[in-house]
């Protein structure tokens, strides 16, 4: 099933990673880094800091009408919040492809945001795949395969098909370019890779086991699957993520997984944290 899951989304970290668009951990000079045992971690009940709710989104792939549901559910949870509590909404990427308004998306959560809490955007692999269009449009055809030419459709680029595809490409990454708002090609640029907040660690897809949370590197936090989603044992920290798609939440020791398929199923999914307990929001099914 894992391996169906891979080829149909596009699993599997990319082997020529561009180290330049990572800013963080720069001196580590090896692509892969030698496996080095994490301290034995006793099973847990992760907390989240006093006074404070988190509000964890998964992927949306250009459903911008669910993420709207979503933000209304969201109002509704916390309007009877005491005022001073802090209120985080953290989106685990993956904003863009697939569905129809993947430029709705980023209106919307450039635009329109939930108001009076923090806002922490990562990035998932679809937008990295983007950005490394962006700036080299002849290797963009693994962008376009799982779902790209969507989010260039809702930009409102069409690219004539008589050319040969090299050119296809260039001409596309040049519309793209002209198209899109340079608001939105800041967000794609800000995105981070994660965030940690109490005894949580919220990544795109994972992280790689065997490797100290601080040792972990791009390629994993985006693209892994099996070697962190076998795993089952808890880590340092309840890792929070998005990237594989399931039917329903998976709550393992480990990993809280929240990717439900929205652009096809209908389910967007939201996963709530407040001290120690653990919630979910979701929308209801409204497939296209």
């Amino acid at each position: 099933m894992l391996k169906f899951l891979k080829r149909w989304l596009g699993g599997g970290k990319r082997e020529n990673w561009d180290e330049d668009d990572e800013n963080e951990d720069e001196d580590e000079e090896d692509e892969t880094l030698p496996a080095i045992d994490a301290p034995p971690v006793a099973r847990f009940h992760p907390q989240i800091p006093a006074h404070t709710r988190v509000y964890v989104i998964g992927d949306i792939h250009g459903r911008a009408d669910l993420l709207r549901q979503l933000h209304d559910l969201i109002r509704a949870d916390w309007s009877e919040l005491p005022t001073e509590w802090r209120k985080v909404v953290v989106y685990l990427g993956d904003y863009i492809d697939r569905g129809e308004e993947s430029k709705q998306v980023i209106d919307l959560l450039l635009d329109d945001p939930l108001p009076d809490c923090e806002r922490i955007f990562l990035k998932g692999n679809h937008e990295a795949e983007l950005q490394d269009f962006l700036v080299n449009p002849t290797g963009g055809h693994l962008w376009t395969q799982f779902g790209g030419m969507a989010t260039a459709l809702s930009y409102q680029v069409h690219v004539p098909p008589m050319i040969s595809a090299e050119e296809r490409m260039r001409t596309l990454r040049d519309q793209l370019l002209e198209a899109m708002p340079t608001s939105h090609q800041a967000f794609f640029s800000s995105l981070r890779f994660r965030y940690e907040l109490g005894d949580y660690y919220f990544v795109h897809a994972g992280v790689r086991p065997g490797i100290p949370f601080n040792r972990q590197r791009p390629p994993d936090l985006l693209w892994i699957r099996e070697p962190f989603l076998l795993h089952d044992t808890p880590m340092e920290k309840m890792v929070v993520h998005g990237h594989t798609v399931m039917e329903s939440p998976v709550q393992a020791p480990h990993r809280i997984g929240i990717d439900t398929g929205a652009w096809y199923s209908g389910r967007l999914t939201c996963l709530i944290l407040e001290g120690g307990d653990q919630r979910f929001l979701m929308t209801g099914p409204t497939p296209r």
